[in-house]
């Protein structure tokens, strides 16, 4: 159970936090090389040859850029994230902590690596806007989470005790930047996305569900609220 009482700013991740990562997995792994295959009429190389690129890119702020990959590789990006939006959703109880958290009333920030051109397709079809009391992405502070210039910037736009900050994020690799900055309540998600096996983050708690670190009594009371208000 996180001490509640103690905790005045919650950052969140979205994609395989909030949002399934599914929809991601697919989409950069899966979708866009082989529709990038088909539009220019390249061979079976090609594809491999993407999707090593793809992954390759990880971690920088050009990887999580629609308009760096559209650039790059002369495709709508956002044309072709549409074609498989049906897959993007919530994961697991994420809309029950989050109306919780509304009721509980730490301020709660999206802090996410998405670009603007992301959220733009992610929030009307998922809602998340609703919940929360500010939205910045990596892009509107030059430096993607892994790095210690987005903490910085992220604090000077929205300022935050990191003591008393609880940071939930899927990416080890950014839980340990956000360790590196001194925020002292940090976890992780086991499974973030439903259709890949969970896994151990073995120095941060991995959360199966939300559930787990709010009252459940309280998650109820807000789900009526929600429901009734």
């Amino acid at each position: 159970m996180i001490p509640w009482q103690t905790i005045d700013t919650v950052l969140l991740d979205m994609d395989g936090t909030l949002l399934d990562l599914h929809f991601d997995s697919h989409f950069w792994l899966e979708h866009l090389p082989r529709r990038y295959v088909e539009l220019h009429q390249l061979d079976e190389a090609s594809q491999r040859e993407l999707e090593a690129r793809i992954v390759g890119e990880q971690g920088t702020l050009d990887w999580y850029s629609l308009a760096y990959w559209k650039r790059e590789l002369g495709v709508d990006i956002v044309a072709l994230k549409r074609e498989v939006q049906h897959l993007i959703g919530l994961r697991g109880d994420a809309l029950d902590f989050l109306r919780w958290l509304k009721v509980a009333h730490p301020r709660v920030v999206l802090a996410t690596n998405a670009d603007r051109e992301s959220l733009e397709l992610k929030l009307p079809l998922t809602g998340l806007d609703a919940y929360l009391d500010a939205i910045v992405s990596s892009q509107d502070l030059g430096a993607a989470k892994e790095e210690q210039a987005f903490w910085h910037a992220l604090r000077a736009r929205e300022p935050f005790d990191p003591a008393r900050t609880l940071f939930i994020d899927d990416n080890p690799r950014v839980l340990e930047s956000a360790r590196a900055f001194g925020i002292r309540h940090l976890l992780g998600i086991k499974q973030p996305d439903s259709r890949r096996p969970g896994r151990e983050l073995h120095t941060f708690t991995a959360l199966d569900r939300f559930a787990d670190i709010y009252p459940a009594k309280a998650s109820n009371t807000a789900t009526k609220e929600s429901v009734h208000g």
